[in-house]
């Protein structure tokens, strides 16, 4: 069900302000970039993200499925296999989520220095 109304995430109860909330969570920017070079079963996942428990990322891949945003193909051999995949709409936030992951990455340095600039006039202030 598509609409063409005009949505604003700064609106609460908007479902725009849903999904924003959906892609800035722990787990699925994570999930979303590992899945960038293609398919992977639950375990190669959960091993490429690191420390994210099993329960927490099979609700986080079922809300992306549910979404949407990735593909959850199962294959009937011994034992079954599950396949995880971004859709169409999923690789559609690669761009976007890569050009987070590059600021992160680049700004590391300066939010450190910010953080410890911050706790230590705390600090003084405490004094």
């Amino acid at each position: 069900m598509e609409s063409d109304g005009d949505f604003n995430v700064l609106v609460q109860g908007c479902p725009s302000r849903e999904i924003m909330q959906r892609l800035g969570d722990k787990w699925t920017p994570l999930v979303l970039l590992t899945l960038a070079d293609g398919p992977q079963r639950f375990s190669a996942l959960r091993q490429s993200i690191g420390s994210v428990t099993p329960k927490v990322l099979t609700s986080t891949l079922r809300t992306l499925e549910r979404d949407g945003l990735l593909r959850r193909t199962v294959t009937a051999q011994v034992p079954v296999r599950v396949d995880y995949e971004l859709s169409e709409l999923g690789r559609s936030l690669l761009g976007p989520m890569e050009t987070i992951r590059l600021w992160s990455e680049e700004h590391v340095p300066s939010v450190l220095r910010a953080r410890t600039e911050f706790d230590n006039t705390r600090e003084e202030a405490a004094l």
